[in-house]
């Protein structure tokens, strides 16, 4: 896949997951410097039973060129204090893990496919926040001090939560419950649906493509299909000669 399809699919994702009617209120995003395969996100975490309730935390999302057939990378800004994250804020998560990979013991339904998304790779980050996956820890330090001394993980989680706090935007809208802080129903913020929308921000090219996510697996069998006629082919001329 080139640049200009992975480039194409982000747009969409970017401008469904940042428009007033479709995106999540609880996710704030921003590209980097108007770079589409660099976005800068801010998650706030709005559930009450969770230990990060009322942190906003900040983080950037990589993408490579081939995506989505390769997984985005993403790095808190700054570091937090959790098992899955490394002490430069780099994130350990499956979901970001390619798939298919021999010498990973992680199951393949939990690790990347193309048909992920960002928002199921936004999602998956909340969720890891709470329920940290102790078998392959990035933080061996926090991961000990989860299992063996809560209290004291506990605190330092709550004291990164009160510094984030400081990092939310002015111009986020904060939801107005946790019901629907990580859902797209976002009927109810009447102040971001009166929002304008840029519509010459989107990336140009003189041939425009049309792509549809979820036929990207049809589009590899068909290759693979294709190459295997190549073969037979090939086969049939050798036996001729």
């Amino acid at each position: 896949m080139s640049s200009k399809s992975a480039a194409a699919i982000l747009q969409r994702q970017f401008k469904d997951l940042t428009d007033a009617k479709k995106g999540i209120p609880s996710f704030h995003i921003e590209l980097d410097d108007d770079n589409i395969f660099l976005w800068n996100i801010g998650v706030m975490v709005l559930n009450p039973d969770s230990l990060y309730h009322g942190g906003y935390f900040k983080g950037q999302m990589r993408f490579p060129q081939d995506f989505p057939f390769s997984p985005p990378s993403f790095r808190f800004t700054p570091s937090i204090y959790h098992p899955n994250v490394y002490r430069d804020g780099r994130l350990c998560i499956s979901i970001l893990h390619q798939g298919g990979d021999p010498t990973n013991d992680e199951p393949e339904s939990e690790t990347w496919s193309p048909a992920q998304t960002v928002e199921s790779v936004l999602i998956s980050i909340i969720s890891l926040l709470d329920d940290p996956n102790g078998n392959s820890p990035a933080n061996i330090d926090a991961s000990v001090e989860f299992r063996k001394n809560f209290d004291e993980y506990k605190k330092k989680v709550l004291k990164e939560v009160e510094r984030s706090k400081k990092d939310i935007p002015e111009d986020f809208i904060m939801p107005d419950s946790s019901l629907n802080a990580y859902s797209n129903s976002n009927s109810n913020l009447n102040n971001r649906l009166d929002e304008p929308v840029d519509e010459d921000f989107w990336y140009e090219s003189e041939e425009e493509e049309s792509f549809d996510e979820e036929s990207l697996m049809d589009d590899i069998d068909d290759h693979d299909e294709e190459d295997d006629e190549e073969e037979e082919e090939d086969d049939e001329d050798m036996g001729g000669k």
